[in-house]
């Protein structure tokens, strides 16, 4: 008795996914290549790269300043007191601290903003593709990633997805 209902449940299993493979739907997204595309990423590697040209300014000018100051302190150093030398190379080990401080946070900062800046396109684009999806009648959208051995181009959705994020920022 219990293979005969066994035996039922499997072949209904097996209509059900015959019936359900012919309603389903895929598609997939290239979330690098729609990052990148998107206006709005544009714009993050646009602040991105105003952020990283001020920061690298001032780390241009910390190390000039520490450059002079070693050359000072090589040049000088046979003729200064050992007081004086003293307080040349603690002042030297200080503003190297210092600069070695300030390059850790700019990049951090730098870091953080990029981080922050892709979770918001992200978000935004989230919310396109489940529209989409929706709307087109999409079973299965997935992001395209390594682990994806064969993927027909036919399913790649990213320049429609990317088409309609663009314009849902312009609204």
């Amino acid at each position: 008795m219990k293979r005969i209902i066994l035996a039922g449940i499997v072949a209904a299993c097996i209509a059900s996914t015959s019936v359900f493979a012919a309603d389903l739907k895929l598609g997939y997204i290239d979330m690098q290549r729609a990052l990148n595309g998107s206006e709005a990423g544009k714009e993050a590697k646009e602040q991105l790269a105003t952020k990283v040209k001020k920061y690298q300014d001032e780390i241009n000018v910390k190390q000039e300043e520490l450059k002079k100051l070693k050359d000072e302190l090589e040049k000088q150093g046979k003729v200064l007191s050992d007081a004086a030398r003293t307080s040349k190379e603690k002042e030297y080990q200080n503003k190297l601290k210092d600069f070695q401080r300030f390059t850790k946070d700019a990049q951090d900062e730098l870091q953080g903003k990029d981080e922050e800046l892709t979770r918001k396109i992200l978000e935004g684009m989230e919310k396109v593709i489940q529209d989409f999806g929706r709307k087109k009648g999409y079973t299965f959208i997935f992001v395209k990633n390594e682990s994806m051995l064969f993927v027909d181009e036919k399913a790649d959705l990213t320049e429609e997805v990317l088409q309609l994020f663009n314009s849902s920022r312009k609204k």
